[in-house]
Formats: structure tokens, C-alpha cells, sequence
């Protein structure tokens, strides 16, 4: 009931629930700039009521609870868009470096080099018999596979490092899932008793979660009591409540999903270099001949050759990708085939796999597909996006044009030269490219890069006698490609380098001449006392095969001068073989062919863009825009979610943040209720000394 006793207790309720609102001010004003900090208030509750006279009568006040300030649907928002900000931040800073390396505004590179390069054939062309003239273009050849290969060697150094970059995120990204299990366990022990708001431990949490969404894309769920649960956006849980489950960044690897009942238990593996996943899906295997599709963005996009074919036919031994970057091989095993519908995914790079159990993995590599969209089953947020973005359709987009671009260059150049002659002939020669198998059709021979450029028709290869230079045999108008068939017949792109060497050696049954077969590899050999000279061909196989061809190698990694012309300029083709069989002095047809190449549109293939028709110097010109735009593009996108996540973040600071001439505010009205709380008490005292004051 009321009294001087309920007036002493009220007091002291005052005192204890002012002197913890000042620590908490005081707590608030010391932590004013600490990072992370979220701004703390003790809840006030009135006390109970006591019905009494002249009525009800109350009992003070309680602190019933310290709350945090903090704003969980801004928190949601601004999560996202530090993921996005993150991402576009690290693919901008990155791309930085490639314009650096395709810059060539103040450094003479690819393009100068190809100028150069253009340029020399033109001389040679006015003087064919010139060696000054043969060994300028040698250098300057020289100077333009060097450009080519420094750029390639830059971006290739630059791919890699994005890879030791992601390896050291997913490793900081599964310390982040551990630690923040961890710390919804202990705020589940501290708040489950309904007593305690764990502030703290929330506070440190929340700088965890920010940390990951800064390196990859969430979603926050929060379940009560400090139970949160974490997953992507594409719904792989990361955290749920005190578990954790972890990422690892794996090497390239060929996983197999074979239909409920296939046979197949054999092995797999890619070779080759590519920024693209691929499916390969079985359509049948009749003995040895496998019929196969490929798809690229996750299985989405059916891949399909210049033609628009999207069924392919390899021998088990390799499956050719349509991109030409790589082989599929299988090791079927004994007693074993592959089954219509089997499936084969291909990760030729190291990727991200989500755990959900020790042996069950899902691959959530980040992936930019065809139509410039995201992979939404994968990440499309955070450091780890942006770094794969960088590595895949950034680095590995420029590296697949600047692979077409040398290709082109490479056959473009040698289709016409390996039709030429130079000023001395040939005794012996190698093919620079090679066939995994001699008896599969060249047209889609595993390892043979430009199968896919060969046509039916035929070619000349002319027999000289060695001393005094007289035309000794020129081969038949037509090779025999098969030599069962009662007329000639042409070469078409179903036979294989066996057929060749048959037709070669069928040609000139005297033996003057005579091919065979190296390490997968043709080899053409006159007999002693005599050499050769190769004339028209319309079949592209001498190019396709390296035989009398300026570069060596299909790409920006292995393009090379080809060694006979490094080992004797006199092999540099300026002219031709007539119709008579005659090599001319003075001949510039072939060296005028190839100078032409400079102003000529030729057909450029990648994956990604299809075939596309420009000069070779202005396709190269087209790589370097791109990452120019490429480049503005990111640094938009990264300057527009900066400015979103950073007005978030102020709102989110406008609700947290402490501010300091608040809680001043705030200390002195604390202060004020703690002095006048003591006065209620000194006052309640007076009045019970009046009281034992009467009973004396």
C-alpha cells in the first residue's frame, strides 16, 4: 500500500534505472566513432499500479531492457547493393589493367607491328629477289608474333592472378560462414532465457554478414532469437543457425551424369584451353563413332558450327569442341559404352563448388552467359562475381578474339603462301599441324585446328630435277583420293591423312616423290637427285596440314614464324608455280597476294560473336574498343551501386549512428531525473523522521 515506504523504493527504482541510462549514453558517447557500432538505449517501463486512496497509486519505474537501434529492412537493401557494388568495383579496377596492356597510344603493339608487317610484302613484292627485303620481313614477322604473344602472355598473367585472388576469397568467405555460425549460437544462448539482448554480439555479426555480402550475393532469414539462416540468392545455404557449409574453388574437372542405366564407366578429360563451360550431351555411339551436341551457358545455348550444324560426329577417341579450344577424350573401358543422353560437363578452369554435404557438391560459379545476362542458379553478387567476370567473360573474351585474330592472321596468310614458291625448293618437308588419329576424316579430326576450313577440290605439287632445274613430273590435274573408285577422285573432308599419303605416293609411282606420316604429322620427300615445288591447291590441305606455310601454330600462344623460313629466308614464297610447271624469277604473284591481305575483309570465328567480316587490323582494333568499353560499362555500373549502397548505408547511420549532441542531450536529462530521484529519496527520509519524531 502507499507510504513513505513505496515513496523510498520508488526513488531508488529512479536511481538505478537513470544510472543505467547514463552508462548506456556513456557506453554510446565512447563508441561514437567506433566502426560498426549500433546506437543503444534502455527501454523505460512505468512500474505496477497499486489501487489505493485517493486511488491508483503507481511504483516507479523499471528499466526493463537495453535495445539496439537498427534497421533490418534498410540493412536487406543495403546488403544487395554492396554485393553489386563490390562486384562491378572489382571487375572496373581489374579491367584497369587490361586497357594498360592493350593501350597502344604511347607504345608501338599489335597493330603497328601488322603494319609493318603488310608493309614488307609490299617492298618484297616490288623486288621478290631481294634478301635485304626477305630478311626485313623476317624481323619484322618476328616483332608482330612477339606483340601478339606479349599481349597474350599479359592477359593469360592477369586470368591467373584473378585465380589466386578468388582462391584466397572463398578461403576468407568460409572463415566469415564459421564465424558467423558460430556467433548465432552464442546470441541464441544469451537471448533464448528472454533476459538479455546479446547487442554486442549482434553488432559484431552484422559486420561479418556485411563482410560477405561484399564478396558474395545473400539473403538474410531471420529465424528469432539470433538464429539467422544465409543463403545465396540462387538459394544454396551458406549458414543456418550455428552450421556452416563451405565453398571450395576446385581445379578444371569433367563431371559425368549418365542416365539411369548407362553402362559407362569409364574416364574423362579435357584438354585444351577455353573461358567457356561446356555440356556435352550423347546423341548415340554406333561402335566407334560417337554422335554428339554441345551446350554452353549451363546446358541453355546449343552450340553450332559456321555451316549452322549442331550435331557433331568424332571418334571415341576425342570430341572436338565446335570453338575449336579443346578436345574431349574418353577411356570408355572394357565392357562399356555411352548411352543416348548421357551428359558431360566440362569445367575447363578452376570453379566454385557449394558443399551441401561432404561427397554432394553444386557448381555456383559465376557466369556471364551469351545474351549478357547472369546465370541466376549461380552468384551473380560480390568480389567473387566481379574476379570471375574478369577471369571468364572479361580476360577470356579478349583472349578468344585475340586466339580468332591470330588464327585468321595464321590462315589467312598461309592459304596463299603455302600456294607460293620462294627461290629454292624443297627436298623434304614436315607439316607443322598434326592429327591425333591418321584414319579420322581431316574434315573433323580431333587436334587439327583448321579441319574445319578444308573443301573438296585438289592440288599440284610439281617434281624438278635437282641439278639442272628442268620439270621432271608435275602430278596429275587431280590426286586419286580414292583409290578403289574407277574415276579420280577429288579430296573431300572424309578422308583422313591416310588417304593423302595413298593419293601422294599413287601420284608418282616412280617414287620420286613419296609421303608418309610422322607423330600424326605429313612429311613429303623427293627421292635423291630430285626436288619439289607445291602449285595451286584448292583444297586448303597444305595449309591446314603446315606444309609450306609462313606461321606455325592457330593461336596467340603458339603463333610462330615457321622454322624452315627461319632456317632459310630463300623459303619465303614471292612467286609462283604457272601451269607449266615453271618457277619464274622476278615472280611477285604470291608476295602481292598476301600485301593485298592488309585492305582484304576476311572471316573472323569466335564463339561468342559467330562470324564477323573486317580487315585483320581492324578486327584487333575491335578487341581494344572493347575493353575500352568494357572498362566505362563497369565503372558506371560500379559508380551507380556505390551511390545506392552509400545513401543506404546513411540511412542506415541516420538510425544507428550515434549522435553526439543527442546523447549530450540525453546525459543531461538522465542526470537531471538521477538529481531529482535523490531528492525524492532525501525527501521521503525528512518525512519519515517527522514520524519518529511523533512517537517520542
Amino acid at each position: 500500500m502507499a507510504g513513505i515506504g513505496s515513496m523510498l523504493e520508488i526513488g531508488k527504482k529512479s536511481l538505478f534505472a537513470n544510472q543505467a541510462a547514463i552508462e548506456v549514453v556513456g557506453n554510446n558517447i565512447s563508441n561514437a566513432n567506433t566502426p560498426g557500432y549500433s546506437r543503444q538505449a534502455v527501454r523505460l517501463e512505468d512500474g505496477m499500479y497499486i489501487s489505493s486512496s485517493p486511488g491508483q497509486l503507481g511504483t516507479g519505474v523499471n528499466a526493463v531492457e537495453v535495445v539496439r537501434y537498427f534497421d533490418e529492412f534498410i540493412e536487406a537493401q543495403y546488403l544487395d547493393k554492396s554485393s553489386d557494388e563490390a562486384r562491378w568495383q572489382t571487375l572496373y579496377e581489374n579491367l584497369k589493367n587490361v586497357e594498360m596492356v592493350l593501350n597502344e597510344s604511347s607504345t608501338d603493339g599489335v597493330n603497328s607491328a601488322l603494319a609493318a608487317f603488310w608493309a614488307d610484302w609490299q617492298t618484297l613484292a616490288a623486288n621478290p629477289e631481294d634478301t635485304s627485303a626477305r630478311s626485313a620481313l623476317l624481323g619484322h614477322a618476328a616483332n608482330l608474333v612477339s606483340a601478339v604473344q606479349s599481349v597474350q602472355g599479359d592477359l593469360q598473367r592477369l586470368q591467373d592472378g584473378a585465380d589466386d585472388v578468388i582462391s584466397a576469397e572463398v578461403t576468407a568467405i568460409n572463415k566469415l560462414l564459421t564465424g558467423i555460425a558460430e556467433l548465432n549460437r552464442q546470441i541464441t544462448v544469451t537471448e533464448e532465457t528472454g533476459k538479455n539482448n546479446a547487442n554486442g554480439l549482434r553488432d559484431e555479426r552484422t559486420q561479418l554478414i556485411r563482410q560477405l555480402a561484399e564478396k558474395m550475393d545473400i539473403n538474410v532469414i531471420d529465424n528469432g532469437l539470433g538464429n539467422l539462416t544465409i543463403t545465396t540468392t540462387a538459394g544454396h545455404t551458406l549458414v543456418d543457425g550455428p552450421n556452416s557449409f563451405r565453398l571450395a574453388f576446385e581445379a578444371p574437372q569433367t563431371i559425368a551424369n549418365l542416365k539411369s542405366g548407362s553402362s559407362f564407366k569409364g574416364s574423362i578429360a579435357y584438354d585444351g584451353e577455353s573461358a567457356t563451360e561446356y555440356t556435352v550431351k550423347i546423341v548415340s555411339q554406333v561402335g566407334s563413332v560417337v554422335k554428339y551436341e554441345v551446350y554452353v551457358d549451363g546446358g541453355k545455348t546449343l552450340l553450332k558450327d559456321e555451316s549452322g550444324n549442331s550435331e557433331f560426329t568424332a571418334s571415341k577417341d576425342g570430341i572436338l569442341m565446335p570453338d575449336g579450344r579443346g578436345v574431349l577424350k574418353f577411356d570408355i573401358g572394357t565392357g562399356t559404352s555411352l548411352q543416348a543422353g548421357d551428359t558431360f560437363q566440362v569445367l575447363p578452369n578452376k570453379s566454385l563448388f557449394w558443399y551441401e554435404t561432404s561427397s554432394s557438391k553444386v557448381n555456383i560459379t559465376p557466369q556471364v552467359q551469351s545474351n549478357g545476362l547472369d546465370n541466376e542458379r549461380r552468384l551473380t553478387g560480390g568480389s567473387l562475381a566481379g574476379y570471375f567476370q574478369f577471369r571468364d567473360a572479361g580476360i577470356g573474351g579478349y583472349l578468344e578474339k585475340l586466339d580468332a585474330f591470330a588464327e585468321s592472321l595464321s590462315w589467312e596468310v598461309n592459304r596463299i603462301h603455302s600456294q607460293g614458291t620462294g627461290t629454292e625448293r624443297f627436298e623434304n618437308v614436315i607439316g607443322s599441324f598434326g592429327v591425333g588419329s591418321t584414319s579420322a576424316a581431316l574434315g573433323s579430326a580431333a587436334g587439327l585446328v583448321f579441319g574445319d576450313k578444308l573443301a573438296a577440290g585438289n592440288l599440284v605439287i610439281s617434281v624438278y630435277d635437282e641439278q639442272t632445274g628442268q620439270l621432271v613430273q608435275s602430278s596429275p590435274l587431280d590426286f586419286d583420293f580414292d583409290a578403289t573408285n574407277l574415276e579420280v577422285k577429288n579430296f573431300s573432308t572424309a578422308n583422313s591423312l591416310q588417304d593423302v599419303v595413298k593419293a601422294v605416293n599413287a601420284a608418282f609411282p616412280s617414287g620420286t616423290v613419296t609421303a608418309d606420316i610422322i607423330d600424326g604429322h605429313l612429311q613429303i620427300k623427293a627421292k635423291d637427285g630430285y626436288d619439289f615445288a607445291f602449285g595451286s591447291d584448292s583444297t586448303g590441305l597444305l595449309a591446314a596440314l603446315g606444309i609450306n606455310t609462313f606461321f606455325e601454330g592457330a593461336n596467340a600462344g603458339d603463333l610462330a614464324i615457321n622454322s624452315t623460313i627461319l632456317g632459310n629466308i630463300a623459303y619465303i614464297n614471292t612467286g609462283h608455280v604457272n601451269g607449266a610447271g615453271e618457277m619464274n624469277e622476278g615472280d611477285n604473284t604470291t608476295a602481292k597476294a598476301i600485301a593485298a591481305l592488309q585492305s582484304a575483309s576476311v572471316p573472323t570465328r569466335t564463339q561468342s560473336e559467330g562470324t564477323t567480316r573486317q580487315t585483320l587490323g581492324e578486327y584487333y582494333s575491335t578487341i581494344v574498343a572493347k575493353a575500352g568499353s568494357d572498362t566505362q560499362s563497369a565503372k558506371f555500373n560500379y559508380e551507380y551501386n556505390e551511390a545506392l549502397a552509400t545513401d543506404l548505408l546513411s540511412r542506415q547511420e541516420a538510425v544507428s549512428g550515434v549522435n553526439l549532441d543527442e546523447e549530450m542531450t540525453n546525459l543531461i536529462k538522465f542526470q537531471h531525473a538521477y538529481t531529482a530521484a535523490a531528492k525524492l529519496i532525501t525527501t521521503a527520509e525528512s518525512m519519515l523522521q517527522v514520524l519518529l519524531g511523533l512517537k517520542q
